[in-house]
């Protein structure tokens, strides 16, 4: 055993290997993905490691694992959960045998996502428990935790944590190296393994009854808490909880209550934790969750306490909690002086606004700039995705019109030309996009006989989350060289009627590409293959010459970080150019070159 100082993602992993995981299965996904990477890092005997093609699928393999009595953990993040969901509520009917936890990190704020989802309701859908850690040493030991509710109730469990438990770091006490625990295996029995009507009706009654048995099981846990005997009380979960808790560290006597495990609801603890109390703050993030099973408890019982949250308009309906809202929020509800905490709300200025923008040399900058310059004096649609190709929105590119959700890039570009077949439809993905949602639209516009153009942007990598492996690298979580999966032969089989691949640097044989795909009736696609920049980086910069006349055409038109204006002139910042000359093809009087 020793210390080791790690990010909550890492608290998780340790805390899955210590339980003795048998398989660690998901998709990568921000705020979740350093989970998978940290548990490869560590000495894991007997624990199989894999990155799923996507959610759906990882949570196939850990469901499988788990009918064999292994211990199975399968990551995503919110967003994913809407892809796996599928196959979890179907879990939630059919059970498991070994422990199964699902780790879905949600993202207030959100800082990195399209939804701000809160996957404490997809819980309560799928009718199974949820734990909700606070900090990476209670998620550390929460996922211990959920294996072993996992196994005893014979149902998957979700453990959810946000974002800033995910990146928080920790100093966790954990073995060096890891060894996964036995299982029997999976035994045949079609009464149970095989979901039918008749057996799910039986099942739900099943469901029903133990959760509440597993809401008198949670009233006792020990992530369920309670401090202070005031009559007003503050009731809190999840990382909101530690800020209740920093800002009520000069007010012992404040009731606070912590619940770790919101569902099912811990009813007899929540009972004792309230007794005294007429008036209760809900301090949480996300949706009303806490307040609304409050309010149930309250009607229920017919308790005389007064309940304010975010149905009462006292806690924001969206975005993140902190410390200064902790202070602002609750300091309000006790009705304390606005500097009875002995520190001032946060004077320090805002920090300067930083949108995000495709990396200096990203050849996904130059994909989009060869569509648009193809494309120009036409009418067109270009539908993107999730990933660094998102970033196409920005201006100059201005190429994204629509960004749904990972793989509707390439469906909805199929509505666009068929409720207006005189523009051009063009959508966006990338290659890891393409392998985990992407392929099934493709097939659907081949199908259904859309005319349009699916642009592949492969970078050979998952670069947006951390440049995970994915089919088309040839390598595996496991390290196992594999077959390379040829993105151009998918399409090609799926009856794609032309596939041209092409380097977008290359930018005259780039827009030459789109242009004659555009002069071909039905599906169409373009593989822009180039190395992501944060890989592969070119050994050369470019650099502005005393021939530059100041035309900004440069700068208007693509937009790269390293080029910015001094004194009416283009020049480039040595730091942040890669070399990949795209501004030099743009530049009509050659005053741009490499060095």
């Amino acid at each position: 055993m020793s210390k080791k100082y790690v990010m909550g993602n890492g608290a998780i992993a340790l805390g899955a290997l210590s339980a003795g995981v048998n398989l660690i299965s998901g998709y990568p996904g921000t705020p979740s993905s350093e989970i998978i990477e940290t548990a490869s890092k560590y000495p894991h005997e007997g624990t199989y490691l894999e990155w799923s093609v996507n959610e759906k699928a990882a949570m196939e393999v850990a469901a499988a694992a788990a009918y064999c009595g292994a211990r199975a953990m399968v990551t995503m993040k919110q967003v994913g959960l809407n892809v796996a969901s599928d196959p979890l509520m179907s879990l939630a009917y059919v059970g498991v045998k070994g422990g199964m936890v699902v780790v879905a990190a949600d993202d207030p704020g959100p800082i990195s996502s399209q939804t701000e989802q809160d996957t404490r309701r997809f819980a309560e859908f799928a009718r199974i428990p949820v734990f909700d850690p606070s900090s990476p040493e209670e998620a550390f030991e929460m996922v211990k935790d959920a294996f072993a509710y996992s196994e005893k109730y014979k149902t998957p469990v979700i453990l959810r944590p946000t974002t800033r438990v995910d990146h928080a770091y920790a100093s966790i006490e954990a073995p060096d190296s890891f060894r996964a625990g036995e299982y029997e295996g999976f035994v045949k029995d079609s009464k149970k393994w095989v979901i039918f009507p008749r057996l799910s009706y039986a099942n739900h009654m099943v469901i029903e009854k133990r959760n509440t048995e597993i809401g008198e099981d949670f009233s006792s846990y020990r992530f369920n808490t309670v401090t202070g005997s005031s009559k007003k009380a503050v009731i809190a979960t999840g990382v909101s909880y530690a800020y209740a808790a920093e800002f009520l560290k000069d007010y012992p006597e404040v009731r606070l209550i912590k619940v770790g495990a919101p569902y099912p609801m811990p009813e007899s603890f929540l009972l004792r934790a309230l007794e005294g109390v007429t008036e209760a703050l809900c301090f949480e993030e996300l949706s009303p969750f806490i307040e609304e099973s409050l309010l149930k408890l309250v009607g229920k019982h017919r308790l005389d306490i007064k309940v304010r949250g975010k149905l009462s308009g006292d806690v924001p309906s969206a975005g993140e909690n902190d410390t200064d809202s902790a202070r602002r929020i609750i300091g309000g509800f006790l009705r304390l002086e606005a500097d009875n905490s002995g520190a001032e709300l946060s004077s320090a200025p805002e920090p300067p606004a930083r949108p995000p923008v495709l990396c200096a040399g990203c050849p996904h900058r130059a994909s989009f700039y060869a569509v648009k310059q193809a494309m120009k004096g036409k009418k067109a649609y270009f539908c993107g995705d999730i990933g660094c190709y998102t970033l196409g929105n920005a201006m100059p590119l201005d190429m994204v019109d629509t960004c749904l959700c990972m793989g509707a890039g390439i469906t909805m570009a199929q509505g666009f030309n068929h409720m207006d077949s005189d523009a051009v439809a063009v959508s966006f993905a990338g290659d890891s996009t393409f392998f985990a949602s992407g392929i099934t639209g493709v097939v659907n516009a081949v199908y259904n006989a859309a005319d349009m153009i699916v642009c592949i942007l492969d970078n050979s990598t998952t670069a947006m989350t951390g440049h995970q492996p994915h089919p088309g690298t040839g390598r595996n979580l496991m390290s196992a060289p594999v077959d390379k999966i040829s993105i151009e032969k998918i399409l090609i089989a799926a009856g794609v009627k032309k596939v041209v691949t092409v380097d977008p640097l290359e930018l005259d044989e780039a827009i030459k590409a789109v242009k004659e795909c555009a002069e071909v009736k039905g599906v169409k696609a373009i593989i822009f293959k180039s190395p992501c920049v944060a890989i592969v980086k070119p050994d050369k910069k470019m650099r502005v010459n005393s021939s530059c006349v100041g035309c900004m055409r440069c700068i208007k038109e693509i937009g790269c970080p390293a080029l910015s204006v001094n004194d009416g002139r283009v020049v480039i910042d040595e730091n942040l150019c890669t070399g990949c000359g795209l501004c030099s093809k743009l530049c009509k009087v050659g005053a741009i070159g490499g060095v």
